[in-house]
């Protein structure tokens, strides 16, 4: 059999996964103890996202585990072994601000959850490909020191850097830099992948993302920017701008694009390595922008308020320089620009909430 396991098979980038994958496996293992709930409240759980895959896909089974649970997934892995083919590894803490709270839970879902998939790979499928969803946090607040010019709407880099054309590239530093709590146990899972890469000679592969974005996406505000910034465009729920004038940019990309990457990398893996992965130039927008085609898309005014507190770590500026993995891999090109990734979410949380 080819089986691929996705952690995290509930979440946006999970899910959008399994329905990617289910006809390119013959069996798709979601692991998911819906801890997005935990970190959120009951209204960021995934369960309703779970209940979909269930039933829409024949070939997808699901296991509640706790990816921190060496025990658990060791028998897992060794069930199925080397049909093992993909380990896709999307589960995570996904909050900057939730780090800070409860550090321990953050770093050893992060961090332990990330060794244990490793480990388990390597000692059950070792010629599996491991894909490990990163984040552009890796490095920590660096892009805040770039030569950054204030436009009306926006924050932007100066057309003089050799990151205007086309975004930030994978040879910034990730050391000495504000990552928050978050951004500090990402770099930990995110070194340890490229280190059984390299040391190992595994297939593994580094994907850090910029916003990941999709219509499946349970956003809060603490995570899932463009989702819970819709959420609160459709309902009227108060949203609150944290600090830069509401014009810090992030590239978004729709996680539909996100798995096509995967799975041309999955074709033709490499060893330990690390691509930035967002809109990049193709797909971006301030604060300030997206609440513009929000207010567009849904017809109405949105609630907000701004604070001149940012977030720790935070980017004023951020977008994703592609060119390697484009480079590597030329037929991969994107599928959905912003306008159309927003219709899509609002679409997707009409019928939700």
């Amino acid at each position: 059999m080819n089986i691929a396991v996705i952690t995290g098979s509930a979440g946006l980038i999970g899910s959008e996964a399994v329905g990617f994958f289910s006809d390119k496996f013959d069996l798709i293992i979601g692991i998911d103890n819906d801890m997005r709930q935990y970190f959120f409240g009951k209204n960021a759980s995934t369960n309703w996202n779970r209940q979909r895959l269930e039933t829409t896909y024949h070939n997808y089974t699901h296991q509640s585990l706790d990816i921190r649970n060496q025990e658990e997934l060791d028998k897992l892995f060794a069930q199925y072994g080397k049909d093992i083919k993909l380990v896709l590894h999307t589960a995570a803490q996904p909050s900057h601000d939730w780090a800070a709270k409860e550090p321990f839970t953050d770093f050893t879902v992060n961090a332990n959850g990330t060794l244990n998939m490793l480990e388990m790979t390597r000692k059950y499928c070792a010629e599996a490909v491991f894909i490990f969803t990163s984040t552009n946090k890796v490095y920590g607040d660096t892009p805040n020191f770039l030569p950054l010019v204030e436009l009306e709407n926006r924050w932007e880099i100066s057309e003089e850097h050799q990151y205007f054309k086309n975004g930030i590239d994978e040879q910034m530093t990730i050391d000495q830099s504000t990552h928050s709590i978050f951004g500090a146990s990402k770099v930990s899972a995110d070194i340890l992948v490229q280190e059984y890469g390299r040391y190992f000679g595994m297939k593994t592969g580094v994907f850090r993302g910029g916003c990941l974005t999709g219509p499946n996406h349970s956003g809060t505000q603490l995570h899932g920017f463009l989702s819970y910034l819709m959420k609160c465009a459709i309902t009227g729920e108060h949203y609150t701008i944290f600090g830069y004038k509401g014009k810090q940019v992030r590239d978004n990309i729709h996680s539909y694009d996100l798995i096509n990457m995967f799975w041309h990398f999955y074709q033709n893996p490499g060893q330990g390595e690390v691509y930035n992965a967002g809109g990049g130039r193709f797909a971006n927008c301030s604060m300030k922008e997206a609440i513009l085609i929000c207010e567009k898309i849904t017809g109405k005014k949105m609630n907000y308020s701004y604070s001149d507190t940012s977030r720790v770590g935070d980017h004023i500026w951020y977008i994703s320089d592609l060119s390697k993995f484009k480079n590597h891999y030329p037929a991969w090109n994107y599928k959905y620009d912003l306008p159309n990734t927003l219709e899509e979410i609002f679409n997707g949380l009409k019928s939700r909430v």
